[in-house]
């Protein structure tokens, strides 16, 4: 770590060290380092709370360390490779960022959780996990990044295409605190032009769907019993899916159902500030959708933005907002996800 070897005992007096005489994220990682170093066989951590109150749920060191070699398979990471960590380690990913290194023998660097880590960074890491936000700051020097993995909210189209032709190989991730970070992965780079990838499971875990049509999860190796999600997906195989979005969030206006996050990929070109479709109920329709727009500035002219949405024929005539409103600051949790239902509260 930070160019020097530790057994045990001495990552525990690292750790203790951080506890004592570190900055606040050194604090919480060795907080953690403590817990993972003790005598129990489980961790508490805290869910991250883009769809309700953060809960703490108990998870197994053994799941967390099969998680850790289902990782370094499918990435292809080796004992001696480089890592960075630059995820705050409060919660999960960055958690299993330290995980991993211990795991499978990475060298690992610190730095401070910024939306901008690489900003002050020369060297080359073989291995790394980012937000999108982070990627976003980072463009310029991801060239330093042999494999990126993103997670903790979708990367946008834009983004997405910022990212082709860069030398890294980066992926998208799908996962939750409950499945320890990461169950599949997807390429976001590196494709042929104009194709999109599915998400591909780790090892030893498979996926199908309830009635519902929301992901199920079969990973023995990390959960006792299967995960069934909110996730909408088209199931390609049991390794497999395409992630259509959160069935909490679909909506049904008139009898139609609607999906946000897929009517939101058709925006993303139009629309230049963060925003999401949502609903507010409607006499005759139930559920009326509906466009929110971040302004901070409050000058956004709504009624040209529905013009240009409707002349642009990107979305069917269901698909088309009924309404346009903004707010000056989306509400968020600890680790940047919009908070959909508490922003449409403050409006």
């Amino acid at each position: 770590m930070d160019g020097d070897y530790f057994n045990r005992e001495e990552l525990k007096e690292v750790a203790y060290s951080f506890v004592k005489e570190g900055k606040l994220h050194e604090q919480i990682m060795g907080d953690f380092l403590i817990d993972w170093l003790n005598d129990k066989e489980y961790i508490d951590v805290l869910t991250s709370g883009s769809t309700g109150k953060p809960k703490s749920i108990r998870l197994s060191k053994q799941a967390m360390v099969h998680s850790s070699l289902a990782t370094g398979d499918f990435f292809g990471i080796h004992p001696g490779d480089s890592a960075l960590q630059c995820l705050p380690s409060n919660f999960i990913a960055g958690k299993m960022m330290l995980v991993r290194a211990m795991i499978l023998g990475l060298e690992l660097d610190l730095v401070a959780p910024t939306s901008n880590p690489l900003e002050k960074i020369e060297k080359q890491y073989d291995f790394c996990a980012m937000v999108p936000l982070q990627v976003e700051n980072s463009l310029e020097h991801l060239h330093n990044i042999k494999t990126l993995i993103v997670g903790g909210a979708p990367a946008s189209k834009n983004l997405i295409a910022s990212l082709q032709g860069l030398s890294a190989k980066i992926f998208a991730t799908y996962g939750m605190t409950e499945t320890i970070t990461h169950i599949a992965a997807k390429p976001l780079n590196h494709l042929p032009k104009g194709s999109n990838a599915n998400y591909k499971t780790l090892p030893n875990i498979s996926v199908s769907i309830d009635n519902r049509n929301c992901l199920v999860i079969d990973a023995p190796r990390i959960a006792d019993e299967k995960i069934v999600t909110n996730d909408v997906v088209d199931i390609i195989s049991e390794t497999e899916f395409n992630w259509l979005g959160r069935f909490d969030n679909v909506i049904n206006s008139g009898g139609v159902k609607l999906h946000p996050e897929q009517i939101e990929e058709k925006l993303h070109s139009l629309i230049h500030h963060r925003f999401f479709v949502t609903a507010v109920d409607d006499e005759k329709l139930g559920k009326k959708l509906i466009l929110l727009v971040e302004d901070a500035t409050q000058n956004l002219d709504t009624t040209q933005l529905l013009k240009i949405i409707q002349e642009s024929k990107k979305l069917t005539k269901f698909e088309i907002p009924k309404a346009i409103y903004t707010v000056e600051k989306f509400q968020e949790t600890n680790t940047g996800k919009v908070q959909r239902t508490k922003t449409l509260q403050t409006l």
